[in-house]
């Protein structure tokens, strides 16, 4: 009978490794015992426990001896037990991030989209196109990728205008929704027809006086065309711009 491997963080954390999970769940438990008599020795303050689909029948063990849900996603489901009993352990994320992009033409117009899923009821309501970060994805790219997918206008990242922090969004989490202002490469619009009910080039002047545009979405595009916002650095010293993306006035790194 083999038993669980794991290794510590700086936390004083033991990580199992999943691999050891025996998938039988006499086994398991029996596992669980000689390793929660280890930690207890070792002075271990929170265990946490990956569970892959192929041992599911080891949730309701862990449950049984104490361990709780952390979090779970399309690949495995972690859980954690506090040894040291009020031991810290840090949540899951809380937040949903998206970004949305001000793309105003030498002709003094603004990119603006109408999604087609509303509420019933509801006329056309103009926007900025956007949406949500993939995982792993930076800013930046995110608004240019954003808007092509549903314009199909190509753009040149400038800045970071401006943010909103809300509470209470989807499954009761919050949201982080930024604003970029990107220099368009091109004019001719591809719409996404999937989600998108009407995209066009609208005079500014017309976005920013019409009644049926919500307050947010004129004062997003005024800190656009007003605001020199936060462009992206380098840092010496954070290693790969692919892990890190920095945001700082004009000026500040030199």
């Amino acid at each position: 009978m083999t038993d669980l491997t794991w290794e510590m963080n700086p936390f004083g954390g033991a990580i199992v490794d999943p691999m050891s999970i025996d998938p039988d769940p006499m086994a398991f438990a029996d596992q669980l015992d000689r390793a929660f008599q280890t930690w207890k020795i070792d002075d271990v303050k929170v265990a946490w426990l990956e569970i892959f689909p192929n041992c599911l029948a080891a949730i309701p063990v862990a449950g049984g001896k104490g361990f709780n849900f952390h979090h779970a996603d399309n690949h495995s489901a972690t859980m954690t037990l506090d040894v040291d009993p009020g031991a810290f352990v840090p949540p899951y994320a809380t937040h949903y991030t998206g970004v949305g992009g001000v793309v105003i033409n030498e002709d003094s117009e603004i990119l603006v989209v109408s999604e087609k899923y509303r509420l019933g009821g509801r006329g056309p309501s103009y926007k900025l196109p956007g949406g949500a970060l993939t995982q792993g994805e930076h800013l930046a790219s995110a608004a240019v990728r954003e808007v092509e997918e549903e314009t199909g206008i190509k753009t040149e990242f400038e800045a970071i205008v401006c943010f909103r922090h809300w509470h209470g969004y989807r499954y009761g989490k919050s949201d982080i929704y930024f604003v970029a202002r990107l220099k368009p490469l091109s004019e001719n619009i591809t719409m996404q027809e999937e989600e998108i009910a009407e995209c066009l080039w609208m005079p500014v002047d017309e976005f920013l006086s019409s009644n049926t545009i919500h307050l947010f979405n004129k004062t997003i595009v005024r800190a656009a065309i007003l605001s020199d916002g936060v462009s992206p650095v380098e840092i010496p010293g954070y290693g790969s711009s692919d892990d890190f993306e920095f945001f700082m006035p004009p000026g500040v790194m030199t």
